[in-house]
């Protein structure tokens, strides 16, 4: 059977161009994509609008940091032929139906969204007092209500952010009928990865291993990265279950490398740099062969801008068809 009549259900995802795409941002999200391509009619956008909800005092990096976002995609195996590939901006739909979404959305159900306040508390320097950061999980509902997607692929602590997206297609139904579709999630098997400090992975924490990194930076900063705190020497026995290097060994490593390390660790048998050494060239293997292909492409930005036309064109086509049907529900 023909791929695209076998194919029925949408998956919609996207990612903020902040700055460069690390290990965390891989494993948590854009391995699944790529592996979802098989199964589903996926659409992947470059969420530039969501930048500016904290990043908004200073745009001169953003285009670079969009072809930065699409570079680390393709490299990583998102292909443009399967997938449809393009940037939050250049659909103005996702817009209109924000502002939509505004007039029903009651004020409390932005509020109590977690990561609404936990921001405030940790994120310095900037002032998230605008409409623009408290309305984030409005414009995230219209950015995927608008392709009535069956899914969509997320992490743990982003279900919170899914459901008021349901609770809002729930409501719009409600007051103009069954228009709005309610998104079941997809979970990522990996939705947190530890940084070279032991907190999640985050540009914010600046603990990153980045797509971009070359093979010896890599290598550098796993070997400098923090374990069980408890092995103050060589001799010290561990507790794996408590190491950062070892999260990265259930992700990246074989599972008799996995009890050998663990088992090495609990008897101090091994180091935490001889654990090192084995995690070092699993990680590589995966992250090497999309540095090289980076490499290619970030060279030929109008290659990057032809992906995003065209993928734009696609995703106004159906955001338009979405948005006549609300139009003609709300009688505007």
């Amino acid at each position: 059977m023909d791929r695209q009549t076998d194919i029925t259900k949408r998956v919609l995802s996207g990612m903020q161009p902040s700055g460069l795409l690390h290990l965390g941002n891989l494993v948590g999200a854009l391995q699944n994509w790529v592996r979802l391509q098989d199964n589903y009619d996926c659409f992947f956008f470059v969420a530039d609008w969501h930048a500016l909800t904290s990043g908004y005092a200073d745009t001169s990096a953003l285009k670079n940091n969009i072809y930065n976002v699409l570079a680390d995609w393709l490299a990583a195996g998102l292909d443009p032929e399967r997938s449809t590939i393009f940037v939050q901006s250049m659909v103005k739909e996702h817009a209109e139906l924000h502002v939509l979404l505004s007039m029903i959305t009651p004020l409390s159900w932005l509020e109590r969204v977690p990561t609404y306040k936990e921001k405030q508390e940790n994120v310095r320097g900037k002032d998230l007092g605008t409409y623009g950061f408290l309305g984030y999980p409005l414009l995230q509902s219209a950015d995927i209500l608008i392709y009535r997607p069956e899914h969509v692929p997320v992490g743990v602590d982003q279900l919170p952010h899914l459901e008021i997206t349901r609770e809002i297609a729930r409501r719009f139904n409600h007051f103009y009928g069954d228009v709005l579709s309610e998104p079941e999630g997809l979970l990522t098997k990996y939705p947190k990865v530890p940084g070279v400090d032991g907190r999640k992975m985050s540009k914010s924490y600046d603990n990153c291993i980045y797509l971009c990194d070359p093979p010896e930076v890599v290598d550098k900063k796993i070997k400098t990265m923090i374990t069980d705190p408890a092995r103050a020497r060589r001799t010290d026995p561990g507790d794996p279950h408590v190491c950062p290097v070892f999260d990265l060994h259930k992700i990246f490593s074989a599972d008799k490398e996995l009890d050998s390390c663990a088992e090495g660790c609990r008897t101090a048998e091994i180091g935490c740099i001889d654990c090192k050494k084995v995690l070092i060239p699993h990680v590589l293997d995966i992250l090497e062969p999309i540095y090289i292909k980076r490499q290619e492409l970030i060279k030929h930005p109008e290659d990057l801008e032809s992906v995003v036309r065209k993928g734009s064109q696609k995703a106004i086509t159906v955001a338009s068809q979405t948005m006549e049907v609300v139009r003609k529900a709300m009688q505007i």
